[in-house]
């Protein structure tokens, strides 16, 4: 009896080792902000991401969720800008900033 329980654990725990994982999770959506004025910061639903200027020219890139976000770059208690954006899973959207323009 022993042998029989210890044989169907040997059995049942190699099952485990040719789990099918799946193709991965396709990458976040990335917004690529370009354009913005230098000490602005972006906000993307309200909540502060990080600067707006491009570092060592090249664009400042903002993870996200896929789906529908408020993108707003503000420079002080001024909105210079304001974009409704859907983005997908993967999708890398770029933003560019044109002072003083909004797009809702």
């Amino acid at each position: 009896m022993k042998t029989f329980i210890i044989l169907a654990l040997a059995m049942l725990s190699g099952c485990s080792w040719f789990h099918f994982k799946g193709p991965p999770a396709p990458p976040s959506p990335v917004f690529i902000v370009t354009g913005a004025p230098a000490g602005s910061v972006i906000f993307i639903d309200d909540a502060q991401t990080g600067p707006a200027a491009q570092f060592n020219d090249k664009p400042q890139a903002v993870s996200s969720a896929e789906g529908m976000h408020k993108v707003e770059v503000r420079f002080g208690d001024t909105i210079v800008y304001r974009e409704n954006v859907y983005i997908k899973a993967g999708e890398r959207r770029v933003i560019t900033v044109l002072s003083g323009s909004n797009r809702e």
